[in-house]
């Protein structure tokens, strides 16, 4: 979703809103790239967000920005009845909304837990740790859901379709059919079964068409 449906990265807007984006955002690069641990980091970056307005989502929602291509790409996938998945290790108030947005069949993302007001932080707010009722969005889990998903809808692992820019959907690109990295991370660039580095996601219509036009 990050960087790859959207242009930004959620958990670095989150930091700029209490002024902390430098800190936040120089772990998410590095997160990306595989030189950390996604859930480690994750949970590190979380612990900073501690005190964030747990109502910020409303805020994001009005400059979050869907990135170019995406809603072609969507629809293009949907006229061919398509199930159309996102599966995000970023957080489900942005991930459901793109849902939303889009026309998307699932989402999928981490779960963060609400704190309510207190002496410190006298309004609801982000407690700054991952719920633990619900899945973490790490690697590993991302290439179960579309593993899952293939099963439950009786689709073959070789006609799935994944695209990603981070480490952390390394397994879920190289587990489906055709994975392409999308202007993504410098490791991402050399290890994925795929990549392109256009400016319009609708650029995956035409790699689309070309594996058709093959038959797969």
């Amino acid at each position: 979703m990050d960087s790859t449906l959207i242009n930004e990265e959620v958990i670095d807007e989150l930091a700029r809103s209490i002024g902390i984006t430098s800190a936040v955002s120089a772990i998410t690069a590095r997160a990306m790239n595989g030189e950390l641990d996604f859930e480690h980091s994750l949970r590190e970056r979380l612990a900073l967000l501690k005190g964030v307005k747990a109502d910020v989502w409303d805020e994001l929602k009005k400059t979050i920005t869907i990135a170019e291509g995406a809603k072609e790409l969507i629809d293009y996938l949907r006229e061919r009845h398509v199930l159309t998945v996102v599966v995000s290790g970023g957080f489900a108030p942005m991930a459901l909304w793109l849902k939303e947005q889009l026309g998307l069949t699932y989402a999928f993302a981490n779960h963060l837990v609400i704190s309510p007001s207190n002496v410190t932080y006298p309004y609801p707010h982000l407690s700054g740790e991952l719920s633990s009722e619900h899945p973490i969005v790490v690697p590993e889990y991302k290439q179960l859901v579309l593993e899952s998903l293939a099963k439950e809808h009786s689709i073959p692992l070789s006609e799935t379709f994944v695209v990603g820019d981070g480490s952390n959907d390394l397994l879920m690109l190289g587990a489906a059919g055709l994975g392409v990295a999308w202007r993504a991370k410098a490791r991402v660039q050399r290890e994925a079964p795929q990549r392109l580095n256009g400016t319009t996601l609708s650029d995956l219509i035409f790699l689309l068409g070309s594996q058709e036009s093959k038959g797969t």
